[in-house]
């Protein structure tokens, strides 16, 4: 007992370590790409925190199989570097013992990564996505802060305002439209006014930008012969958001329940998929015990390059296979499964390899084969 507490507090306190540097990573990764489109006006910044921690569990499903899979091999790796797993093979710790207490360390990781990927990922990642739905769903205008330029969608102008008002009147608007692309000599269109406001069309629902008490100035660069226009209002047409369809949810944001009674390709895909993750965890810790047996003078990190590259083989082959599925390819769900058994038997052959087993060679001087 003692000796498993010691195996399972290397292994765990590496876990933990790995989890900490790869959240980071991807946490920082993920927070950059929505701060930028936070400073495009894209998104509120507001609501980054909140769609971060909504994405945490979707996080941790995918990274803690690859973090038990690296904790074993760096623990382990030490361990027969510092020449403790000798003492503890001659205490009567069996490589079969060592596997077992593996294993048991990897059931509970197993099943912490099945509650994330039933349970609290999908609820997670469907409140982010309601989130960027709806932050996507917004009009232009609606957006928009004061004291700052931002570009309208489309490429179609650069648009400033002194102020905005809670009620989404802009104070001291600057419009900025650029000249066609087809023309030699694109004019320049720049508009100025006191106010404006978003407005949509009566008729067909089109949205607008509406200014107020200005002048329209219309030019080329360089030349002396400007149109100057005032007008007391003067609409600018808008992109009209994309409205998301909210009756096709995605199958990453559908709970483990509406998965099974959903006969739909994606569905079944997505469901193998979360059902999959922690038999990685598993399937991963048959490889990584035997991989970790490292001689003393090699070093700790002599087979982690081919252990990771073994590991991204299998999550490349479960992708391909989880496309099939989508794709409705004939026995794509056989093909699924059959991808962790093809890993199972190369766990096995790794631990029967690791125990000593060869295969056997054909002696030719005894088969009649020799010269007499």
């Amino acid at each position: 007992m003692i000796i498993f507490r010691y195996i399972s507090s290397a292994v765990l306190a590496t876990t933990t370590a790995v989890t900490l540097v790869l959240m980071l990573v991807i946490i920082s990764s993920r927070f950059v790409k929505y701060l930028a489109e936070a400073a495009a006006g894209q998104l509120d910044a507001n609501i980054l925190f909140a769609v971060i921690g909504y994405r945490i569990p979707g996080f941790l499903e995918l990274i803690l199989p690859l973090a038990f899979f690296l904790s074993v091999l760096l623990a382990y790796g030490r361990m027969y570097v510092d020449n403790e797993m000798t003492v503890l093979y001659a205490c009567g710790v069996e490589p079969n013992k060592l596997l077992r207490y593996t294993l048991l360390v990897a059931a509970a990781i197993a099943g912490a990564v099945a509650w994330l990927s039933l349970s609290v990922s999908p609820a997670g990642l469907a409140k982010a996505e309601a989130l960027l739905s709806a932050q996507k769903n917004r009009g232009e205008i609606e957006s928009l802060e004061g004291g700052r330029f931002y570009s309208l969608r489309g490429g179609r102008g650069v648009t400033y305002s002194e102020s905005v008002s809670e009620e989404g009147v802009m104070n001291h608007v600057f419009l900025a439209e650029p000249g066609s692309k087809k023309s030699r000599d694109p004019a320049r269109v720049v508009v100025l006014a006191e106010k404006g406001h978003p407005q949509q069309h009566q008729d067909n629902g089109e949205p607008y930008l509406v200014l107020e008490n200005g002048y329209r100035i219309q030019g080329v660069p360089g030349r002396a012969d400007f149109q100057i226009t005032s007008f007391e209002q003067y609409g600018q047409r808008l992109v009209k958001p994309q409205q998301r369809n909210r009756a096709r949810k995605k199958a990453a944001t559908l709970s483990t329940n509406q998965l099974l009674n959903s006969r739909e390709p994606t569905h079944q895909a997505a469901l193998a998929w979360r059902v999959s993750v922690p038999l990685l965890v598993l399937v991963v810790t048959l490889m990584a015990v035997p991989l970790s047996r490292t001689n003393p003078r090699q070093g700790r990190y002599v087979k982690i390059f081919p252990a990771v590259i073994l590991y991204i083989l299998y999550l490349v082959l479960l992708n391909m296979a989880r496309s099939g599925i989508e794709e409705q390819v004939s026995h794509a769900l056989a093909r699924f499964w059959a991808v962790h058994m093809l890993f199972v038997a190369v766990g096995a052959a790794l631990i029967a390899w690791n125990s000593g087993w060869r295969p056997r060679r054909r002696d030719t001087a005894n088969d009649g084969g020799g010269l007499s």
